[in-house]
């Protein structure tokens, strides 16, 4: 099935945390392959791979520097191949990371492009004369702080990093540049690879001529943990040109049939729009996801905003929403202080999530109710965090090792001293300990997974929402012979609400939540999935 990724699920494994095969505190490609059971009992369709490629791994390998090698941290190409291999067996598509907006410093293409100006890559990365007075060029600005400029002293000119001084940008205005990134992707695609998640999709350009971005008017004058938060990064990213350039990198996966691209916005102006115009039509992206669900709101408003905003105006793209990754905090701990109980929590979030028209990004531990793991300063790992800490403590909390069994030590992750703490707090929520609850968080998560694909509607169907007032978010997911409605109470506290049917029933996946007649009681949390005949059925909730 060529579009298999239309309303899939992509199950993201952190390769470095998921599960060590020899003792070294790394997770691997052999670990994971030990764990691909797992992941296929769960019901999802795709594995997403964070970067596995070679790299000095300054930024945990979002830094390459050969993009055709497997790092050895983690294996080999032969690992890679049985991983494939073993996860098509079972079911599993695969897509790994595609890094290619920067690379590393240690990256031979830079070795060559900062040695002189005159070199055959010379024009590979973005470099820029100094002003007169020797300052950076103009005044972007780093995600990880700092100038987004470092000077060369060989070439006398500064470089663009987005990111850190060791990762600099590719110069996607170059077309030997995008060449060279083609043959990279067609050489993972030829060892059957099912597709991409392009990290930082909308970075891949900047303005040419290297315009100031503006102050970002929202702003106020309230100061940033991170003065790249003061910015409108007008000119730094998210430029025109990018979309000929996905127009190209689309018709490489065409060549693919059955592969798939994930795009990953970071833009928090601009991030809906975004993900509408890198999908839409089927010239661009398969899908994409923003930063938008991934933060502290967590209001029916909100949902109701992005997911409506998505599908204006009969928008033919296709979304993938996420409400946990490797770069944010985990979301049972940003959305806590809307829960009575981190059960009816993670239940709730995963019924939304499944629930959305879209494509579905489930993030390692998430099927556990994994929170955010507290981190101490000496165990930071995390460049971000260790230059901003402790007002933003990094990203290291959500990345913590998998807790396998709880009565094992590091909770069964490896035998040698892992890389990030096992703490309390993520072990006492082991897959062993909940594999014995069939009442579990993780036993929800399967049997909301083997539901969900009972019903088309929840696979392509259409949404409409209805006019509720906080903190009820309710909506109808459309199909060809069964409409469902989903009403969900995101709050702490009890509230009934009223529905234009009788005959209605709860899905037995319902949770927190009793029907009488047309009353629905939704307890902390909880939420109610009702069949109804197409077109049948209205949900009316105002606050009291």
């Amino acid at each position: 099935m060529s579009d298999w990724w239309r309303g899939g699920v992509i199950y993201q494994v952190y390769p470095r945390s998921f599960q060590d095969s020899n003792g070294d505190g790394v997770g691997d490609l052999p670990g994971i392959i030990d764990r691909l059971d797992h992941i296929a009992s769960l019901g999802v369709d795709c594995i997403w791979l964070s970067p596995i490629t070679q790299s000095p791994q300054a930024d945990m390998g979002y830094d390459v520097s050969d993009y055709t090698q497997v790092d050895p941290l983690f294996g080999s190409l032969e690992d890679f191949d049985q991983l494939i291999a073993r996860a098509h067996a079972l079911g599993l598509k695969v897509i790994m990371d595609q890094v290619v907006s920067h690379t590393s410093d240690e990256h031979p293409w830079f070795a060559e492009s900062s040695v002189s100006r005159e070199n055959a890559r010379a024009d590979w990365y973005v470099w820029a004369d100094a002003r007169p007075d020797g300052t950076p060029p103009n005044n972007w600005l780093s995600v990880f702080g700092g100038s987004a400029w470092e000077w060369h002293t060989s070439r006398k000119q500064y470089y663009l990093h987005n990111f850190l001084t060791s990762q600099p940008d590719l110069n996607f205005h170059n077309p030997a540049v995008q060449d060279a990134v083609l043959d990279v992707m067609r050489f993972w695609l030829d060892r059957g690879l099912d597709g991409f998640r392009l990290d930082t999709v909308n970075y891949y350009f900047h303005d040419p001529r290297l315009r100031s971005n503006p102050p970002l008017k929202s702003l106020k004058g309230k100061p940033a943990t991170n003065p790249y938060d003061m910015q409108s990064h007008k000119f730094s990213k998210s430029q025109p040109e990018n979309v000929a350039w996905l127009k190209k990198l689309r018709k490489l996966l065409d060549q693919y049939p059955g592969t798939t691209t994930v795009g990953e916005v970071g833009d928090d102006e601009r991030g809906v729009e975004l993900m509408k115009l890198y999908t839409s039509g089927t010239k661009m992206l398969h899908q994409c996801y923003s930063f938008d669900f991934l933060g502290p709101k967590f209001t029916a408003k909100h949902f109701r905003s992005k997911v409506e905003g998505f599908f204006a105006d009969g928008e033919t793209g296709w979304p993938c929403w996420s409400f946990s990754n490797h770069d944010v905090i985990r979301h049972m701990t940003r959305w806590r202080p809307h829960s009575a109980s981190p059960a009816d929590l993670s239940r709730q979030a995963a019924a939304l999530v499944l629930t959305l028209k879209g494509s579905v990004g489930l993030y390692q531990g998430e099927e556990l109710g994994l929170p955010e793991a507290d981190i101490l300063y000496e165990e930071l790992t995390d460049p971000r965090g260790i230059r901003f800490w402790p007002e933003d403590k990094g990203r290291d909390g959500c990345r913590t090792p998998m807790p396998w069994q709880h009565d094992l030590p590091h909770a069964g992750f490896t035998t040698g001293k892992p890389w990030l703490p096992v703490k309390q707090a993520q072990s006492a929520l082991s897959v062993d300990v909940q594999e014995a609850h069939p009442d579990s968080t993780l036993n929800a998560y399967r049997k909301l997974l083997a539901w969900r694909k009972t019903y088309p509607a929840l696979i392509t169907g259409n949404i409409a929402f209805f006019k509720c007032d906080e903190p009820v978010l309710a909506y109808r997911r459309s199909g060809d012979s069964k409409d469902l409605i989903c009403v969900f109470n995101l709050s702490a506290d009890p509230r009934t609400v009223k529905l234009s049917k009788v005959e209605l029933a709860l899905e037995p996946v319902s949770h927190n939540a009793t029907l009488d007649g047309a009353s629905l009681q939704l307890g902390p949390n909880g939420f109610a999935i009702l069949p109804a005949p197409v077109g049948e059925g209205r949900v009316n909730y105002k606050a009291s």
